[in-house]
C-alpha cells in the first residue's frame, strides 16, 4: 500500500493527517504481514540487553532464518508487558550486524540449556546505528 508523505508542520490540522496516516500504516502491519513475535522476560531489566537468537543447535535460526517482514521484540518485567520494539526484519539484520561489527554487541549461547546463540544487544545501543544502516 501507498502512503502519502505529509512534511512537518506545526498546524494541528496536518499533524492529525499524519497521525492517520501512520496508525493506518500500523493496522496494516497487523492485518496483513507476517510479525515475528519475541518476548524477553525479566532479564533485560538486569542485564540491559536484548537477546537475539541466529541459531538453534548449530543451524541457523530465529533471525536468521525468519520469513516475517517485521519483527516484535517485547520486554516484559514481573509478569507485564513494559514496551514492545518493533523493526523491519531487514533492519534488524543490518542493525545486529552493524553492531556486531562495531563491537557493540556480542555473541553469546544462551536459552534452554545453552542451545541458542544469541546477539546480545545493549539497549542503549539500539539507536546509535540508525544513520549507518
Amino acid at each position: 500500500m501507498n502512503y502519502k508523505m505529509v512534511q512537518f508542520n506545526k498546524n494541528f490540522k496536518h499533524d492529525l493527517e499524519f497521525g492517520e496516516i501512520r496508525e493506518q500504516k500500523v493496522a496494516d502491519i497487523f492485518l496483513n504481514e507476517k510479525i515475528e513475535v519475541k518476548t524477553e522476560r525479566d532479564t533485560w531489566f538486569t542485564t540491559g540487553n536484548i537477546a537475539i537468537e541466529i541459531k538453534y543447535r548449530n543451524e541457523d535460526s530465529g533471525l536468521r532464518t525468519t520469513e516475517s517482514k517485521y519483527w516484535m521484540h517485547i520486554l516484559d518485567y514481573n509478569g507485564q508487558q513494559f514496551c514492545t520494539l518493533m523493526f523491519e526484519v531487514a533492519t534488524l539484520r543490518k542493525l545486529v550486524n552493524e553492531l556486531l561489527d562495531q563491537e557493540k554487541a556480542v555473541i553469546k549461547m544462551g536459552g534452554d540449556d545453552k542451545q541458542s546463540t544469541l546477539v546480545l544487544i545493549p539497549i542503549s545501543k539500539i539507536f546509535t546505528v540508525a544513520n549507518q544502516i
